[in-house]
Parts: structure tokens; sequence; C-alpha cells
């Protein structure tokens, strides 16, 4: 097979969750485990960092990779979904897996898709893990799927836990309040493992203090060391500055990653560094300053308020759930511009009602449909727009939506584009090209 046609076999024979949804999620590790112990249990053969949360864990994870890659460590780096390339998911200091390597694995297992019925997220960690293993990496970051307790990635045994923002999202998966959502989370703490929790929240705060005593692990919760100013932008970084509460000194920090709301990942980041140091892996200020003002560059992360255009101003976020809108939306609020248009498309299973009521009113949207199954259609999402007093059209592609904006945009306009990683995934990739 080539590797377009192993991809499609790969979308076709496997359910896949980011495509159709809940017919494709398959909680509990049995099956990983023995795809795993098939192919030689690679996750036992390297070091690792897991990290889980609702919002945060993508650009986490992507933070430390770049910072340890700097260090000179040879870094694994497995996430999900993909926004334009299924090796996206699985990269070794920033570049993706081979196409190659793709293929002649995927052949290579076939019998055991046929015997094992994986699904498309068991097998894709399987291939991560048996990669960082043959390639002999230092140490692999680790980005849980969903939840965290039964999520295909919790077979390994990790160095590090790090556990960020805790919100509404996956409730039909992951439970109705948040100490339950917490809770899953919480999985991934492992027994004499410490663990970093990035933010202190009320409602999850005990959760976290009663799983990490429960295994005898040793419990950070980074806020407590750091605290985070805002301290504008320069050459196109965002900037913000640190205090160590422990010692009152301060340090400034320029990030690749221009979200406001990157100054709560940032603590848990820092105090992740700070263990790792404990653990053997020697990290220098310069590598620590480096790595995190190259993640776009080292990782290939893309979608994180990515400005992909300056006249008039073009705005993605994968942002998608109640918090990470609320925080993305607070930052384009406090944007000067004569006109907003918003590109606007999310999947099918979202709380919709909650997240539009967060949406500006002073804007014109432009409601389309992701590329996916999943996707909501522009005609559904163009009517819960109108219905809750916002002015909207319809058109399906994202492309299009696009195109129709930037045709009537002043350069004094913005144009947002968001509501799903699937929205911003159907964005053309000629956009973030021209942008770099």
């Amino acid at each position: 097979m080539t590797y377009p046609e192993t991809i499609e076999y790969l979308y076709s024979r496997l359910p896949v969750f980011h495509r159709i949804g809940e017919a494709a999620y398959k909680p509990g590790l049995e099956t990983t485990l023995r795809l795993l112990e098939a192919i030689g249990n690679p996750h036992l053969n390297f070091k690792s960092i897991h990290i889980a949360g609702t919002n945060g864990k993508g650009s986490s994870s992507h933070s430390l990779a770049s910072i340890l890659q700097e260090a000179g460590y040879k870094t694994g780096l497995y996430t999900s979904p993909h926004l334009f390339d299924f090796r996206e998911r699985i990269r070794l200091n920033g570049k993706m897996m081979a196409e190659d390597e793709v293929v002649t694995k995927v052949a290579e297992w076939k019998y055991l898709v046929e015997e094992l019925q994986p699904s498309f997220f068991e097998l894709t960690v399987a291939l991560a893990f048996d990669f960082f293993a043959r390639h002999q990496v230092d140490i692999a970051v680790i980005e849980v799927g969903m939840g965290g307790r039964l999520d295909s990635t919790n077979v390994i045994t990790p160095l590090l836990s790090l556990i960020t923002n805790i919100s509404y999202d996956h409730q039909k998966f992951l439970g109705d309040t948040l100490p339950q959502i917490a809770g899953e989370k919480a999985g991934i703490i492992k027994s004499g493992i410490p663990v970093v929790i990035s933010e202190r929240q009320g409602e999850t705060t005990a959760v976290f203090q009663a799983k990490a005593l429960l295994e005898n692990s040793e419990i950070i919760f980074a806020e407590d060391r750091f605290s985070m100013q805002d301290a504008g932008y320069e050459n196109g970084r965002k900037k913000l500055r640190v205090i160590d509460l422990r010692t009152n000194t301060q340090s400034e920090f320029r990030l690749s990653l221009g979200g406001n709301y990157q100054r709560k990942n940032l603590a848990g980041i820092l105090a992740s560094v700070e263990m790792l140091q404990k653990l053997g892996f020697p990290i220098t200020e310069q590598a620590l300053h480096a790595g995190l003002e190259k993640v776009k560059e080292n990782t290939g992360l893309r979608g994180r308020w990515d400005v992909l255009q300056k006249e008039p101003l073009l705005v993605c976020d994968t942002a998608h759930n109640e918090d990470g809108v609320k925080e993305v939306m607070a930052q384009l609020q406090s944007l000067s511009y004569q006109n907003l248009w918003m590109v606007w498309g999310m999947v099918n299973d979202k709380d919709h009602g909650k997240v539009i009521s967060l949406l500006p009113k002073d804007a014109c949207y432009i409601a389309c449909q992701p590329d996916i199954p999943r996707a909501l259609s522009s005609g559904e999402m163009q009517k819960m727009l109108t219905e809750s007093g916002r002015q909207s059209i319809e058109i399906s592609g994202v492309e299009n939506a696009i195109s129709h904006c930037l045709n009537l945009a002043g350069k004094d306009d913005v144009i947002f584009v968001g509501g799903s990683t699937f929205t911003v995934a159907s964005v053309p990739q000629r956009f973030f090209s021209e942008a770099d």
C-alpha cells in the first residue's frame, strides 16, 4: 500500500473517535495491552512524561518537548488529534514519523488489526510507542487522548505526570461534575511517581490530593510556586513575567504560543522542568528560554492563537469547550478592530448553547462545516447562531467562508476562525505556510 492508501485503510477499517464520535469510543486498556504485548511491549523500553487535562495539555506537551530538544535530548512526542497529516501525532525531535515507516508497520501488523480489532487510537498509540522504542529516545512526552484512567496511553509508567486545567468536556464519557472529570484525569497518577498540577481549582484540588496520597506520590501545585504577569509582546512573541514565590525573584519568558491562556500552562511547565532536573535531566536556563520561544518551530504545533495574516488580522484557535472559548474570546475582545468576522464551525456532540453564549454579539458570523463526518452542518450552525441573536450567514466550506471574509474585510478588521479543532484543520494549509 502507498501512504495515502495506508491512512485510508486505518480510517476505513478502525473506528475513529475524532471523525465519528461516540461510536468509536473504546474505554479500557485490555486491547492496548494485548496489542503492545504482541509487538514486544515497547512502552517498557523508554522514559516518558505523561500529560492529561481538559485544556492546555497539547500546548504543555509541545512546550516540554521543545525544551527537552533544546537541552539536547532525543525527544519523542505523541499528541492527538492531528490537523493536516496523521504523522503529526508521532514526532522525534519535532520531525514527523516517516511515511514509509507508517506503511511498513501497518502492513506488518495487519494480522493484529484483524485479530484484536483495535480502535484507531489504540493502534496509533502502539505505532508511537514502537517508534519511540526503536529510535531509542532519551525521553518521550505522551499526551493523553481523553480522560486518563481508561485512556490507551495509560499503560506507561512515566518519570513524571502533569495535569493541566480541568473543565467541562466529553461529559458523556468522563462525568457531569468537575470532581468526576478530575477523577478520570487523576487516573494517570502512578504509585511513587511525582505529579504536577498546573492550576489550583476549588472543586478538583482535593481529588488530586487524595489520589496522590493513595499512590504515595509527591504532588506539586504549580500555582503555589509561580505567579504570572502579562508583559506584552516583543517581535511577535508573547512575554510573560514569572515571579518565583519561594524566592521572590523574577524572570521573563518570550513564548512562540501567543494565547493569553498560556499563562495558565506556563506554571505547570516550569514546575515540570524543575522536577525533571531532580530526576536526572539537566536543563539549562538557556534551553528553557529557547524551548519556550521556539515551540512552533521545534515541534510543528499550530492552531493555538495562530496569527495567519496581519492586514486584516486573521487568527485561528482550536478552543472548543466552555473554558477554552471563554479565554480566547476575552483575548479577541481585547483587540482593536473596525469589524469582527467570525468563521465558526463545531462538531455535533458539544454543548453548543453554552459555547455560543460566550461569543461576542458585535460580529458578523459565517457558519461553516468542518470537513469530518462528526461535524455540525453549516445550516444547523447558522440556525443556532441566529436564534442566539447573532448576525449570521451560512457558507458550507471553511475555505469558502474565509475567502468570503477576506473579500469583504478592511485592513483594520479582524477575522477569527474557530469553534473546533476540526474547523482549524479545515483551514487551507497555505495560510499556515504563508504565516511562517
